[in-house]
């Protein structure tokens, strides 16, 4: 007798941390690791110095919340930044700065990009996102879901950077479980190096971009001052 496969609520979150690490360390071309206990908390929450989160609906219903320090925060984007040929001196310094900002918001987004696309070849059910929202803080702020979840199940777990930064994700979801009722076979798995490629890419192209736009508006004033 074929033993039946459940999915449940910690293995949503396993498929979650997965894609956390795998994205981050392609992008930033360094290891990033998550802890292998997780941790029951009682509601999820914004903590400093930086955080992010981001409301997902569909299949189920949950919300994501990842905290860094400002250690944490820098490293990443430095790392990010620098694996795409960014020179040293352009980058910012402080944790506050938008362009750090930015770029991890862009980071959760390919999270949950690569977390709903897990979920769809392995459960077969979809989800969709809102766009993550990423906010400096001083001060622990509670968030919660925006739905009529009855009692969200939340969960903790700790990453850890090349050098021992520590962040935290969090997850509040309904508690569920997947039953599988016959065998499938679970479609190709996108490949993090061609959408981190494309990212590298369509930002040098940007960047370029102003430059000559730079150059050549200052081309025009030059010949609006010689009257040309």
């Amino acid at each position: 007798m074929r033993k039946t496969k459940v999915v449940t609520s910690e293995d949503i979150l396993l498929k979650l941390c997965q894609s956390a690490t795998a994205v981050l360390t392609k992008a930033t071309d360094s290891p990033v690791h998550h802890a292998a206990m997780v941790q029951k908390i009682a509601k999820t929450s914004l903590k400093p110095d930086l955080g992010c989160f981001v409301l997902f609906d569909g299949g189920f219903s949950g919300l994501v919340v990842i905290n860094f320090s400002s250690a944490a925060a820098l490293e990443i984007y430095r790392n990010y930044m620098q694996h795409m040929g960014i020179p040293e001196e352009e980058l910012a310094s402080l944790h506050t700065a938008d362009e750090v900002g930015d770029v991890l918001g862009e980071l959760m987004n390919q999270i949950i990009g690569d977390f709903t696309g897990k979920i769809k070849r392995s459960i077969q059910t979809s989800i969709t996102q809102n766009q993550p929202k990423m906010m400096a803080v001083n001060k622990n702020l509670t968030v919660s879901v925006d739905s009529n979840i009855d009692k969200p199940q939340a969960r903790r777990v700790s990453f850890t950077t090349e050098h021992n930064n520590i962040f935290y994700l969090e997850l509040a979801m309904e508690r569920t479980e997947f039953i599988q009722l016959q065998d499938f076979e679970e479609g190709e798995e996108v490949d993090p190096d061609s959408i981190l490629e494309a990212e590298t890419v369509r930002q040098l192209e940007e960047k370029s971009n102003d430059k000559s736009d730079k150059k050549d508006s200052g081309s025009n004033d030059l010949l609006d001052e010689l009257g040309i």
